[in-house]
């Protein structure tokens, strides 16, 4: 039989559609909770509010990042609310949590020339190079998440169509579109492929390593880290910056807000306006140039 914790476990991967990585961060964080609650003799499904209380002073004296902090509230608030649902409890020890204020971090953005020189410091002459161009067309043309990268499927490519079908967080699929150029580089990159020995169950996967493996989240980080190195960029760069420069990118070139939403995935349009941030002249631009009341006046 099957403890509450690993039903809440269950709970979150076949109900709520969670990623490996989210439900392995929500089971360390509840793993946390637990030990403490247990130097106190009290068990984790019968904690009160002091208890959870007492837990978030003790994990900000000892100088949690409050983005940490929040995070691991939000996951203490989720288990206490799965067991209102299971009927294990009546009240919600969270009711009066409150996260620390964290404000809006946003990520760096490349210009059109950075990631033009991080594509010319591709080595097509190594094995990986054509893969590795294939990787950057694809993650800044369509703006997909890491893990959207990684598990992408052949069987998901329909590059006459131009378009592929994205599997993003909660299992959730979409439609997103193919650049013109991301359709040539996966085409090139199929042709380096198919000379791979690839291991048995990997057969569907687009990118691979050397060894015909599915490719990590790790070693995506690794080109990406390594390629802007070599481009002499100093900016902060990871996957998701290209995401980020896509989405910015669009933004700044007329692109509809809802539009974005929906190639990024975003189940929330707010999620949208605080990752698209632009910069603040060009909102001034944007309002001197398409206000009808201001238009005149120039």
């Amino acid at each position: 039989m099957l403890s509450i914790f690993e039903e809440y476990l269950y709970y979150l991967q076949f109900e709520k559609g969670l990623s490996k990585n989210s439900i392995d961060a929500y089971s360390n964080d509840l793993s946390k909770l637990s030990t403490f609650l247990s130097d106190a003799h009290i068990d984790l499904e019968k904690a009160g509010p002091e208890h959870l209380r007492d837990f978030v002073i003790e994990i900000s004296s000892l100088g949690v990042h409050p983005r940490t902090q929040a995070r691991i509230i939000s996951g203490i608030k989720s288990f206490y609310n799965f067991l209102i649902y299971k009927n294990k409890r009546d009240d919600d020890p969270t009711a009066l949590l409150e996260s620390p204020k964290i404000g809006l971090r946003l990520p760096d953005v490349l210009t059109v020339d950075e990631i033009n020189r991080i594509i010319s410091c591709i080595d097509l002459s190594k094995p990986e190079g054509q893969r590795n161009k294939a990787i950057i067309e694809v993650l800044y043309g369509s703006g997909l998440r890491v893990s959207e990268l990684i598990n992408l499927q052949i069987s998901n490519l329909y590059l006459e169509d131009g378009y592929m079908l994205v599997e993003g967080k909660g299992s959730r699929q979409r439609l997103v579109p193919l650049s013109p150029e991301s359709i040539c580089q996966l085409k090139l990159w199929n042709i380096d492929r198919n000379s791979l020995n690839i291991k048995k169950g990997h057969e569907d996967f687009v990118f691979l390593n050397r060894r015909g493996g599915q490719l990590t989240r790790a070693m995506i980080f690794t080109v990406v880290k390594e390629l802007a190195k070599l481009a002499g960029i100093e900016k902060k760069v990871s996957p998701h910056t290209f995401r980020h420069s896509f989405a910015t990118h669009l933004l700044e070139n007329g692109a509809n807000l809802r539009a974005i939403q929906q190639l990024l995935g975003h189940e929330s349009i707010t999620t949208t306006e605080l990752y698209t941030h632009i910069d603040i002249h060009f909102l001034k631009e944007t309002i001197l140039r398409c206000h009808p009341m201001l238009k005149d006046k120039r």
